[in-house]
């Protein structure tokens, strides 16, 4: 019987031995120079997606009330 059929989430179950696995290829792939590097342009990027979420949820209370205006 497929496993997958038993459990469909086993795959998204991360033990150390896969993380140290998916960590040492990360290393030999990119080097230990370029790392930071990827990691400054991740955390800029989740940084720019907050933000911009962020703005979203300002700008939705005034872009329902203006909807509102135009269609009185």
């Amino acid at each position: 019987m497929n496993i997958m059929i038993l459990h469909p989430f086993l795959p998204l179950v991360w033990s150390t031995p896969h993380i140290v696995l998916i960590l040492a290829a990360v290393l030999l792939l990119f080097g230990g120079k370029k790392i930071p590097e990827l990691m400054k342009g991740l955390g800029q990027g989740i940084k720019e997606f907050k933000d911009a979420s962020k703005n979203d949820k300002d700008q939705a209370p005034e872009a329902k009330q203006n909807s509102e205006e135009k269609n009185s």
